[in-house]
């Protein structure tokens, strides 16, 4: 039993009045409490008996209009080198990214979120290089929005990538400055947005993060770009293919658990993800996706915004790894994952299954 002595059954009858549509011109649906409205009149099956009985009652689908695929830009010219920890995802020059866009574009996707992965000759311990004006990310935001106009182009804002330590800002004796480094991811953004950027996500985690993005680029006169936030961002191990091989940014001492949220807390959550609304945020986010729906979940109810998942390097590793020595199918284990997503409230989904889904679904 359950607190005051409630079933979990009558708590969720109790609740389920707010899930319902109501009935038109009549009560809503009691959903078998009626005598003759249960087994054997009522068989659910009727419904499953085959794939055009399940297509028209289907609650939740998979739309390429719901994808956005992560890439990473290096320096150089002719550059598509594979990542190792995410297989059939590449590090690609900016004449390469062109092209992997415009394949992109031609698949229908929506958008990319764009990391850049700069010479580590232009790391320092102030970050400089993630706001530079010729800096990877603004150079490949400038050439895609010349050659791929069409493409929604989102930048991550964030500054492990630029740092020698590869820690999320400046560091003081170890610890990591919240309103020193907030104030370079704003920068950082405002650089981006200036080369052509259409939306920015900051990815730090820092409180006031999005306060201070969405008033730098107000005053810049950036006032409808739009600000996806990586609200509820845990610290989690599920990172590890992305930052050992995706942007080459692992840490040289500590982790991140100072400003990345525990996982054990749900509660937190909510907390950080009303202070970025309040902040300005027009998307928010939860990250990493799969273990995490009842975050998702949460965030869809109690908010109502618009809502993204990253699923994460992690989770597509495990999946291709799975599939790799047979253990899995791919193809449906990743529609499932991504489906889950979906019936947990996510209107966005960030994946590197991104093309593999619009091939699957066009």
């Amino acid at each position: 039993m359950t607190m005051n002595n409630k079933s979990a059954v009558t708590l969720l009858e109790e609740n389920m009045p707010q899930q319902r549509t109501q009935t038109i011109g009549g009560p809503a649906p009691s959903y078998g409490r009626e005598a003759g409205t249960g087994f054997p009149a009522r068989r659910l099956r009727r419904l499953r008996q085959n794939d055009r009985f399940r297509r028209l009652v289907r609650e939740h689908s998979l739309s390429i209009d719901d994808l956005i695929l992560p890439l990473f830009v290096v320096p150089g010219h002719g550059i598509k080198h594979e990542i190792n920890a995410i297989p059939g995802n590449y590090h690609l020059s900016i004449d390469k990214l062109i092209e992997e866009a415009k394949e992109i574009r031609d698949l229908g996707i929506p958008g990319i979120l764009l990391f850049g992965v700069p010479d580590p000759k232009e790391k320092d311990l102030l970050a400089t290089g993630a706001y530079a004006p010729n800096g990877i990310v603004q150079e490949a935001v400038r050439a895609l929005k010349k050659n791929v106009p069409e493409l929604l182009v989102v930048t991550d804002v964030c500054l492990c990538e630029y740092t020698t330590h590869s820690h999320c800002g400046i560091l003081q004796d170890g610890y990591l400055l919240n309103d020193a480094s907030k104030d370079v991811l704003a920068r950082t953004a405002l650089s981006h947005v200036q080369a052509g950027s259409d939306m920015v996500a900051p990815a730090a985690m820092l409180d006031g993060q999005i306060r201070a993005l969405r008033q730098t680029l107000d005053d810049d006169g950036f006032v409808n770009t739009p600000i996806m936030a990586y609200s509820a961002k845990y610290a989690s191990k599920l990172y590890d293919p992305f930052f050992k091989e995706g942007t080459q940014s692992t840490l040289s001492h500590g982790d991140k658990k100072t400003h990345q949220m525990d996982f054990s807390n749900s509660n937190e959550a909510m907390r950080e993800i009303a202070m970025d609304i309040e902040e300005g945020a027009d998307i928010v986010m939860v990250k990493p996706a799969l273990y995490y729906l009842d975050i998702v979940y949460r965030a869809k109810t109690e908010f109502q915004m618009p809502l993204a998942t990253y699923n994460v390097s992690g989770e597509y590793a495990m999946i291709d790894a799975a599939a790799r020595i047979g253990r899995l199918d791919k193809k449906l284990i990743m529609m499932e994952a991504l489906i889950s997503m979906k019936r947990a409230g996510a209107d966005i989904i960030i994946t590197y299954f991104a093309k593999e889904v619009a091939n699957e679904l066009k």
